[in-house]
């Protein structure tokens, strides 16, 4: 009875060395057949997209931080590229502004020196500063005065025709009075025909008005007038102003004539100052009598108008 051994419970099987051997042998045979002959090439790859979703879902916690770390560096580089945009586009926005009037600018410095080259009195550029403060009145300030040699009575024209007349020289600056001015009468004549006359401003829409002439004139629409040159002022065959309306009224003796400046009497910054060929000065006024005795015929001889002739070169 004591030498019985007991009763095995369980089946143990192989040892595990046994299957080791077991299964390393069939691995090495299933590797060498798979290496040779491709026969698990389906199943592995049937494997490999089975686990797929499973790869998948084990990154998926690092793929969504990377994600979001991207996004907000992206994010904030973006608007930090944005602004820096649209300070840049603001920027060049105004330098391309800048560059137009600078461009526009330079256009007309060069017709200006092309006008003065086709007269020949000396002339000198200036630049318009700022308009007088009166509104009733049409005047400009420019940069020349008294230290540039500048003198009351100078001519003041652009690339296209008379602009106005220096009135008042400071030591640095002169006040200009443009051709529509009520005070300032230039002597002009006809180009069509030659006939004179004497162009008034009249001020209240920029227009210039031939007064004291008969209603039977031989003055049609579109006529120029340029200055006649008999006032020693203005050189002669400057245009001035273009005939826009005439009217007539049978109370009265005189055709109403109104005139359009051909000049940018309000445009522009820049214009020239011709020095005078033999102004008499009185009174600080410059006034010429060979300009008055050469008009008188060609003006009705009223009182109302021999007390506005001297005003031709003022």
């Amino acid at each position: 009875m004591d030498n019985q051994q007991p009763t095995a419970f369980f089946i143990h099987g192989p040892s595990p060395l046994a299957r080791l051997i077991f299964f390393a042998a069939l691995s090495l045979s299933v590797m060498m057949a798979d290496a040779r002959l491709h026969y698990l090439t389906e199943i592995r790859l049937g494997l490999v997209a089975l686990m797929h979703p499973l790869e998948n879902l084990a990154a998926l916690p690092a793929n969504l931080y990377r994600g979001m770390s991207e996004y907000l560096v992206t994010h904030n580089t973006l608007l930090k590229e944005n602004r820096r945009l649209t300070l840049l586009a603001l920027q060049q926005g105004v330098e391309l502004q800048s560059l137009k009037t600078l461009a526009s600018e330079n256009e007309h410095l060069h017709k200006l020196f092309g006008a003065a080259k086709l007269i020949a009195q000396p002339a000198k550029l200036a630049e318009i500063t700022h308009t007088g403060r009166d509104p009733f009145t049409h005047k400009v300030m420019v940069n020349l005065g008294a230290r540039q040699n500048i003198v009351a009575g100078q001519a003041v024209v652009d690339q296209t025709g008379v602009v106005g007349q220096v009135t008042l020289v400071y030591p640095f600056s002169s006040e200009v009075t443009l051709i529509t001015d009520k005070t300032l009468a230039i002597p002009v004549q006809i180009e069509r025909n030659g006939l004179r006359a004497i162009a008034f401003g009249q001020g209240r829409d920029g227009t210039i008005g031939l007064p004291y002439l008969p209603a039977n004139v031989d003055i049609r629409k579109g006529d120029k007038l340029i200055t006649s040159g008999i006032d020693g002022i203005y050189p002669a065959g400057l245009a001035v102003a273009m005939v826009i309306k005439l009217e007539s009224n049978t109370d009265s003796p005189f055709a109403r004539i109104t005139c359009q400046p051909v000049a940018g009497v309000e445009n522009h910054f820049q214009v020239l100052l011709l020095s005078p060929s033999s102004p008499v000065v009185a009174d600080g006024r410059v006034i010429n009598e060979n300009a008055i005795k050469a008009t008188a015929p060609s003006v009705s001889p009223s009182k109302s108008t021999i007390r506005a002739l001297p005003h031709a070169s003022h």
